[in-house]
């Protein structure tokens, strides 16, 4: 008797346990629904500190309030970055566009600043986006008032600098987001040039990327096309493309010198960043010369020899670039001056 009211006591105490409960999740669910929570609860993270950012520098850089004390006002004045002014942006904060190309396929067709992230791995940067001359260009050089100073360091380079608030501020995106641009796509590159008569030329490269910083952003060019002159490979006289000739040339700074004239330093000769040979037949990012003509020690203004020569610098250039797929949807006639 008493091993039968054993039996069936054994049997009350499992029954509660038995088919009622819901199934236990495996280890690796569990991992998975809590891997998921924390990417969702870092991607909430990394937007508040985005638009932290944005506040900020937007806060720096710009007076919202008055202040009565100068010693406040020009310290407050020292204090700013020289010369970057990175809009804010409005919206969702999480970026998809890989390039121009991908806002001006999403139906964004106004000339403006934009975010891109052209990979996953890569951070989110500001980029001006031409629109006009079939859309869809991400303009990586801007030169137009000589406000900016192009006579910058490797670092400089590297991460990018100029203005970026109105349409035609000057600046260079940085050799950084240019490489991670043209890194694993087909880019064509257009360049956009105007004298101080207000004449045009363009000049196109149905290729265009460079290396990554180990490899000193070594230049690659493809084709050309336009009607400004081939100037980035020398122009047409084999003896200057042997020495001018950018095809396959390192980047080359002040602080970096990478280029072929073993008496000197191109960069340093010419105040600026650039692709150098000994030295060069075309250069952008010269001195802004007022004026077209100059005279000096060194042909280091805004050069494109193969429309103006070495001595006539120009008044507006622009470098900017976009998929191959864009070119019969129009180019060489359009420039958003």
């Amino acid at each position: 008797m008493e091993m039968m009211s054993a039996m069936w006591l054994t049997i009350a105490l499992l029954l509660p346990h038995s088919g009622l409960s819901a199934p236990r999740l495996q280890d690796i669910d569990i991992c998975r629904m809590d891997n998921a929570k924390l990417l969702h609860q870092i991607q909430v993270l990394e937007n508040k500190l985005e638009l932290g950012r944005l506040l900020l520098k937007d806060l720096r850089e710009n007076n919202y309030h008055s202040v009565k004390s100068k010693y406040y006002k020009s310290n407050l004045a020292k204090s700013r970055a020289e010369d970057v002014q990175i809009p804010p942006t409005s919206g969702n904060l999480i970026v998809h566009d890989q390039d121009c190309s991908a806002v001006f396929e999403r139906g964004m067709k106004q000339s403006g600043y934009y975010q891109v992230q052209p990979s996953p791995q890569s951070q989110p940067f500001t980029v001006y986006c031409d629109m006009s001359d079939g859309g869809g260009w991400t303009v990586i050089q801007r030169r137009s008032n000589g406000k900016v100073s192009f006579n910058r360091n490797w670092q400089e380079y590297k991460e990018g600098f100029g203005l970026f608030k109105n349409r035609n501020d000057e600046h260079w995106l940085g050799n950084d987001h240019i490489y991670h641009l043209l890194k694993d796509r087909e880019m064509s590159l257009k360049i956009d040039l105007m004298d101080w008569n207000g004449n045009t030329r363009y000049a196109i490269y149905d290729s265009f990327r460079i290396g990554s910083e180990e490899d000193k952003y070594k230049l690659w060019l493809g084709y050309y096309s336009g009607n400004a002159g081939d100037a980035l490979d020398g122009g047409s006289n084999f003896a200057e493309q042997w020495s001018a000739s950018l095809k396959g040339m390192p980047f080359s700074t002040v602080d970096n010198d990478n280029d072929r004239f073993m008496k000197g330093n191109c960069a340093s000769e010419n105040k600026c960043g650039w692709w150098f040979n000994r030295c060069h037949t075309a250069n952008l990012n010269g001195l802004y010369y007022k004026n077209g003509n100059y005279t000096g020690q060194f042909d280091n203004g805004i050069v494109w020899s193969t429309w103006h020569g070495l001595w006539y610098s120009l008044k507006f250039t622009t470098m900017k670039i976009r998929h191959p797929s864009f070119l019969n949807a129009g180019s060489g006639d359009g420039m958003n001056v």
